[in-house]
C-alpha cells in the first residue's frame, strides 16, 4: 500500500566526521601558524635594523679613523672654523654686490684711523648698517 521513499542523505557519517576533524585540525594549527608568522616577521624586521645598525657602525668607525688623522683635522679646522696656523695670513672674500660695507677713512700716510667713539658705539654703527638700519 504505501512505499517507503529513501530520501538520499546530503552528507554522509563519514564526511560529517572528516569535517569536524578537519575544523578541530584547522583550531588547533591556525592560532600556532599565525604566532610563527607574527614571530617570523620580527625576526625579519631585527636582522634589517641589525644590517642598519651594522653599516651605521662602521660609518662612525670610518669617520673616527679619519679624525685621527692629524691632516683631516687641520683641514677640518681650516674649513668649520676658519683657523689659520702661525705665521699665515688669512683673507675673507666679501662679494660686493651682496654686502654694502663703508669704506674705510684713510688717515696720513695712508693708515687707517680710529673713531673717537667707544669700541661699542663702532660695533652698534657696523650692526645697523649690515642690517641695513642706517
Amino acid at each position: 500500500m504505501y512505499e517507503q521513499v529513501r530520501v538520499p542523505r546530503l552528507v554522509t557519517p563519514r564526511a560529517l566526521v572528516l569535517g569536524v576533524v578537519v575544523l578541530l585540525a584547522f583550531a588547533l594549527v591556525y592560532p600556532t601558524a599565525q604566532s610563527y608568522l607574527a614571530q617570523r616577521a620580527r625576526l625579519d624586521a631585527a636582522e634589517r635594523d641589525l644590517a642598519d645598525a651594522q653599516t651605521r657602525r662602521a660609518e662612525l668607525d670610518n669617520e673616527l679613523e679619519r679624525w685621527s688623522d692629524p691632516a683631516y683635522v687641520t683641514s677640518q679646522a681650516r674649513s668649520r672654523l676658519s683657523f689659520v696656523l702661525p705665521g699665515e695670513r688669512a683673507f675673507r672674500v666679501v662679494d660686493p654686490e651682496t654686502v654694502d660695507a663703508p669704506t674705510p677713512q684713510a688717515g696720513p700716510a695712508g693708515t687707517l684711523t680710529r673713531s673717537d667713539r667707544a669700541w661699542y658705539a663702532d660695533v652698534w654703527t657696523s650692526v645697523k648698517i649690515v642690517g641695513g638700519g642706517g
